[in-house]
């Protein structure tokens, strides 16, 4: 009897018994969560694995794998792991797991770029004490470290070949035998300790998530359904016809319609999702530049900067669902100059610092954008370049998919490419690690600075700031390497993109400042 209660329960528990349909704004490029770093690959990593850390819809770090942490001197890091555990195969979960995922990163010939191995090869040692601590030793300080391993999806031992030592300079012993992409969307290697599993992965139709039986408590839905539907009408229709329950991403010029239509809510969360193009500043010649690389010049970099107005963009391309950048974060975080309003429009300044730079005839050169990755993408780099061809520049469009453009972009094929990053940080040290430190691969140190722009000066302050822990001193660093970062301009900040979900009636969404979409961040609304 007590079980039929039970059923009963959980039959009359709409939430616990129904699937949810959810309408991806962009694809996944597969099953692999060390694979690359993007929202829908984050989306789909965060329903089947989990990390030591997590981030909260407002991007602040919280427990996940690992319950605490302490550090008894400014290199070691101790972390207590949650009991318990189990992965979706039954496996218990322990440290060891942990080392051998590492390991496994550095192992994983197939990362699109260094968006995992980075973090890891800034440490020296990991070591499992027993099943329920796990100790790592940094090279040099790390301020972010929670942060960055809130991305390091966790999966079983099992999985990986014999037991390695952990060993940043020699990838653990390297070797064969560790899970290749096809491992994961053929499903054997999807294997976490998230609140779903994998149960099957078809690319460009559906993925189908199912309850993980070893979850310590029943995930909200007991069937999840992503579903890529990367052009904003499409995903529209499908929302209006019934086909998905929820949507990423809705056209911003629909909104005020579903705002107004009962059938329908909407979320909304800030986000500190940074647009920006960046130059091809080491190259000459560079492949879309015509002639030399004009783009080496900080006049031309300033000038193609001075000539967009971020204001025009946010209210006529983004309807207003954006905040026109004045910098590489929002004024007021740490790292920010203090008091800094949107980047100027000066096409007046941008001709003559053309002109004095030898381009008063123009240059010429192509942009390449993506077309069904961010808000709006295919209009906005439209405009960016009618914007540019005011002001005398010969610019050109070329608009790519998603899945195209990113590897392209990570050979450097590219001259001039919009993209965009959301930090796990609240704080520049991020961005500036990245994207615009001098590339060093073996360091973890400008893995995604396609443009190989090198500034010794700039380099100096993060460096510095990459060692200290102190917050203050480190935000005191950050403002003058935004400075010099502005200056320069190697990177063209655009807006931050604001992030909107649209759903039926009776789901309440709460939106993430990381635009990744959580089953478990979406309810059925109390009636």
């Amino acid at each position: 009897m007590r079980a039929l209660c039970l059923a009963l329960t959980l039959l009359a528990t709409p939430a616990l018994a129904q699937t949810l349909r959810i309408g991806m704004a962009a694809e996944t490029d597969g099953a692999d969560p060390h694979h690359f770093a993007m929202a829908p690959n984050s989306t789909l990593r965060d329903h089947i694995f989990e990390a030591l850390t997590a981030t909260d819809p407002e991007g602040r770090v919280v427990p996940a794998l690992a319950t605490a942490w302490s550090q008894p001197d400014p290199l070691t890091w101790r972390f207590s792991l949650r009991p318990g555990v189990r992965f979706s195969n039954g496996a218990p979960f322990g440290a060891p797991d942990v080392v051998a995922t590492w390991c496994r990163i550095l192992n994983n010939k197939e990362e699109l770029v260094s968006s995992f191995s980075a973090t890891l090869r800034r440490l020296d040692r990991v070591e499992a004490e027993g099943e329920d601590v796990l100790v790592v030793r940094t090279k040099e300080p790390e301020p972010l470290l929670l942060s960055d391993l809130a991305s390091l999806a966790t999966m079983p031992r099992s999985l990986m070949p014999a037991e390695r030592r952990f060993s940043a300079d020699d990838a653990c012993g390297g070797g064969e035998g560790w899970p290749g992409a096809a491992d994961f969307i053929q499903g054997g290697a999807a294997i976490g300790t998230g609140p779903y599993r994998l149960v099957r992965y078809e690319r460009g139709a559906a993925i189908v998530l199912a309850r993980n039986p070893h979850a310590p408590s029943p995930a909200p839905w007991s069937e999840v359904v992503l579903r890529p539907i990367t052009q904003p009408a499409s995903r529209l229709a499908s929302l209006l016809a019934g086909d998905v329950d929820v949507i990423e991403a809705p056209g911003t010029a629909d909104l005020p319609r579903l705002r107004a239509d009962p059938r329908f809510t909407i979320a909304e969360a800030a986000t500190l999702r940074l647009l920006f193009l960046q130059f091809d500043v080491a190259r000459d010649p560079s492949p879309f530049v015509t002639g030399p690389n004009a783009l080496r010049d900080p006049r031309v970099r300033q000038a193609l900067s001075l000539a967009i107005n971020r204001t025009a963009l946010v209210e006529r391309i983004m309807d207003g669902v954006a905040l026109p950048a004045a910098q590489f974060l929002p004024t007021g975080l740490p790292g920010t100059i203090p008091g800094a309003g949107a980047l100027p429009f000066d096409p007046a300044r941008a001709r003559a610092l053309l002109a004095e730079a030898g381009y008063k005839d123009g240059l010429v050169l192509t942009l390449h954008a993506t077309n069904n990755r961010y808000v709006n993408d295919g209009p906005l780099a439209q405009a960016i370049v009618q914007q540019w061809q005011r002001v005398g520049v010969k610019a050109s469009l070329d608009t790519l998919p998603a899945v195209s453009f990113f590897p392209r972009r990570a050979k450097r094929e590219f001259s001039v490419a919009m993209g965009g990053w959301a930090t796990n940080a609240s704080e520049t040290l991020g961005f500036f690690r990245i994207w615009l430190a001098t590339m060093d691969n073996a360091g973890g140190i400008g893995t995604s600075n396609y443009g190989g722009w090198s500034d010794p000066a700039f380099d100096a302050v993060v460096r510095r700031a990459l060692g200290t822990m102190d917050p203050e001193p480190r935000a005191a660093l950050l403002r003058e390497a935004s400075g010099r970062a502005l200056e320069q301009m190697p990177v063209v900040p655009l807006h931050f993109e604001g992030a909107v979900w649209a759903a039926r009636a009776g789901l309440r969404v709460q939106g993430r400042a990381d635009q990744t979409t959580r089953a478990a961040d979406i309810v059925q609304a109390a009636r």
